[in-house]
């Protein structure tokens, strides 16, 4: 069996579109139009049976994202065939989600130890009872099984600490335990899947630069995105993430790599979700794809 991977959701954190938003992005797809597709928050569903799926981080997003993926559907009177759920950081996007998966039913939670930190302090979390969800405290750089019949290693992604974390004066290029990516491997074929990065080290290209697939961070197109469309006020850089374009943007730092290239976790207000825009044209031009919710990657 092959390792296949599902895009549960392509957005960033609110979706698309984001349920406050009538930016000129979001505009689009609450009037329906066609050049645009509707997007869940980011999360990515990773088997290599099959039958066993473990899922890359929880997003708000969850319930629906497993209603529309039918692999991840029961198969039994009780029970899923999701056998553990390992995430890439805290923020609320990507842990929310847990809270769906409440009803006692067997999986294992993987992540760092300061990732579990952040969840085991918010007292809601208690309600994924220890009896039936252990915890598993990884250490980035060694590689583990996971219940599917493939391995899985955390590495080390520049980024910052959760939001509701990060206090007056935040380090928004950090490299710590508390913003990782994950590399999936069946012993063939690797996938990496980096949902937020800061910067694009040396030492994190070239782990990329031996995946097969790389899904990667492409939240804001541009760096000051969000200031230019009215939409908030911080830029990419100050909210941990790098932009696409520029000299100093994804694209360009990770030009030559000989990976399939995918952008994930895309902020409602980047114009690459035109279908047909000048900057969708940009990352194809360059050999990049866009993720879209339901995207089935094969290896």
């Amino acid at each position: 069996m092959a390792l296949t991977a599902l895009v549960l959701g392509a957005a960033a954190g609110g979706g698309f579109p984001q349920w406050n938003c009538n930016c000129d992005v979001c505009r689009l797809a609450w009037v329906g139009d066609s050049r645009v597709l509707k997007r869940t928050q980011a999360g990515l569903a990773v088997s290599g049976d099959g039958q066993r799926w473990t899922l890359l981080n929880a997003s708000p997003d969850l319930r629906h994202q497993i209603q529309s993926t039918k692999p991840l559907h029961p198969r039994d009177r009780r029970g899923s065939p999701i056998d553990s759920v390992l995430l890439t950081g805290a923020e609320i996007d990507q842990i929310s989600g847990l809270l769906s998966l409440r009803e006692r039913c067997s999986f294992t939670l993987l992540a760092t130890a300061s990732t579990l930190a952040a969840v085991a302090q918010n007292p809601m979390f208690g309600v994924l009872a220890p009896d039936v969800v252990s915890r598993r405290a990884i250490v980035p750089g060694e590689r583990f099984a996971l219940g599917s019949g493939v391995e899985a290693e955390l590495f080390i992604v520049p980024g910052k600490l959760p939001l509701y974390l990060e206090g007056e004066d935040p380090d928004t290029a950090s490299e710590s335990a508390a913003n990782v990516g994950v590399e999936i491997s069946d012993g063939n074929a690797r996938l990496a899947y980096v949902p937020g990065a800061a910067a694009v080290t040396p030492a994190l290209k070239q782990r990329l630069s031996r995946a097969d697939v790389v899904l990667f961070d492409g939240t804001l197109f541009s760096d000051d995105e969000m200031i230019r469309s009215g939409t908030g006020s911080k830029t990419g850089r100050r909210m941990g993430h790098m932009p696409i374009d520029g000299s100093d943007g994804s694209i360009a730092a990770l030009e030559g790599l000989p990976a399939r290239r995918i952008f994930v976790h895309i902020n409602n207000t980047n114009p690459i979700l035109i279908d047909g825009s000048p900057e969708r044209l940009r990352v194809t031009d360059a050999g990049w794809e866009v993720a879209a919710d339901g995207l089935e990657i094969v290896l």
